[in-house]
This record gives C-alpha cells, structure tokens and sequence, in this order.
C-alpha cells in the first residue's frame, strides 16, 4: 500500500512539474524577451521587499517618523504612545509589524501585477473557484504535523516563542489575543501570496516547475531565527506547498494550513502554561 502511494505521489509531482514547464515552454517561445523582463522584475521587486520587511521589522518607529514626515504629527505622536508606553505596547507593535509585512508582500507585488506584469490576479495565485477539490492534501499535512508540534509543545525553545503575543497572567485573551489572532492570519495570506503567488507564478513562464526551488531559498531564509526544527521543516514545507500552488493555481488552501498550524503551535503553548483547557 505504501509503495502504491508512493507511486500515485510520484505520478502526480511529475504531472505538476510536466504542466509548468510547458506553460514555461509556451510563455517562452511566444515572447522571450517580455519572459525574461518580468523575470526580473519579480525578482527584484522581491529581493526589496524581503529587504524592507528584514530591516524596517528592527526599527519599531519608522511608522511614527513617516507619519510626522507627511504632516500627521497628531497619528503620529498616539501610535508612538501606544507602542512604546502603553500597556498593551507589545501588541501594537505586532500590529505594526504585520502592517509592514502586507505592505512587503502584497502591495509592492500587487502594484508590479496590475502594472507591469499586466496578469490577471487570480492567476497570480489569487484564483478561488474550483479549489475545494485540492484541500485533501492539505488536510493530510496537517493532520500530519499534530503529532509533531504536540512533541515539540514541550521545549524551552517552543514556549519561549509561542504564543506570539505574549499573554501575560492574569490579562484576559479578548480583545488583544483575539486581535492578534486575526492579524497574524492576515500576515499568512500576505505571506502565501507573496511566496507562492508572486514569486512562483511569476517565475513559472521563466524557469518551468523550477520555479518552486527558487522560491524556497528565501522561504527558508525567513524562518532564520525561529527554532531550528522549524526552519529546517520550512525547506521541504516550502517546496510542497509550491507545488501543491502551482497545481491549485491558489494560495487559500496555503494560508488556511500555515492558520491552523499557527492556532494549534499557540493553543499548545498556552495549554502547557495551564491557561487553556
């Protein structure tokens, strides 16, 4: 039964790599020259996102400063009280920091869409219907990595790091965990669509199924930081939803796998301080 699997796994990694590199093919032999200008493009509109959200993520007042740049001094001044003094500090600049992530990894990718690349969104990995027929894979991964986090719940590293918003004893978890909760799912669309949107549909006309490896380099490199596992976890993680997006042409099922597992890393974390369950 395994090897049958297997086999049906196999078949269909070669039929996905099969179709993207003949629409690379295709996309190539029509326009050369269009191919090889978006190529770059999307890598280096990429390279200065990645570059905004690493160094930009280090200075928790460069919202403040633009604020008081464009003349709203009034903004400015509440939101630098609300991140540095306040006593829900920590959450705001959260808040700032997802602010900073969409604007990373949809706006600036979602302007060179519209117009540069002139592509349809949803073929940017934006496409919803017909999708719930590519959710079994999903569900299997994580189904899948359960187990492992309930492992993993246990470690010194883990509970150093999860929840992300630190909850602190006694403080409720509505409204600011709540909040947070859905701040950080919106992070993971922005993170999906960047990824697995941006950088692999828009370098399938150039490089084929290749694509996938290109996007996992700076994938993995995010998770620079993070427990070791994890990042490790994140090169093979990086390449199968690649290619699991280039089969749905969608990032939905992506980003509800990367919610669910960030809910149940946070759950976990929180039932072994003893707040929850």
């Amino acid at each position: 039964m395994i090897g049958q699997a297997y086999r049906r796994l196999a078949a269909e990694v070669v039929s996905i790599r099969a179709a993207a590199d003949e629409e690379s093919s295709v996309a190539r032999s029509l326009d050369p020259r269009r191919v090889d200008r978006d190529t770059v493009v999307v890598l280096v509109v990429s390279a200065v996102s990645l570059t905004i959200g690493q160094f930009l993520s280090r200075d928790t007042v460069w919202l403040e400063r633009l604020l008081r740049i464009v003349g709203a001094r009034g903004v400015a001044t509440d939101i630098g009280d609300a991140m540095s003094v306040s006593a829900q500090a920590e959450f705001w600049q959260l808040v700032e920091w997802v602010t900073l992530q969409v604007i990373g990894y949809v706006v600036l990718p979602a302007i060179v869409v519209r117009f540069v690349l002139r592509v349809p969104f949803a073929e940017m990995g934006l496409r919803v219907r017909g999708i719930g027929m590519f959710a079994r894979p999903y569900v299997l991964m994580y189904l899948v990595s359960v187990p492992v986090l309930v492992i993993v719940a246990n470690a010194a590293e883990f509970q150093s790091r999860y929840p992300f918003y630190n909850v602190v004893e006694g403080e409720s978890f509505w409204p600011y965990l709540w909040a947070w909760w859905a701040c950080y799912a919106i992070q993971f669309v922005a993170l999906e669509f960047f990824f697995r949107g941006f950088l692999v549909h828009g370098l399938v006309p150039r490089f084929g199924y290749m694509a996938v490896f290109v996007m996992a380099f700076p994938y993995n490199m995010l998770h620079y930081g993070k427990p070791m596992m994890e990042a490790i976890a994140a090169i093979g993680g990086g390449i199968v939803l690649g290619t699991l997006a280039i089969r749905a042409r969608s990032i939905w099922w992506g980003a509800a796998l990367h919610i669910a597992i960030a809910a149940t890393m946070d759950l976990l974390s929180l039932r072994h301080q003893g707040r929850i369950f």
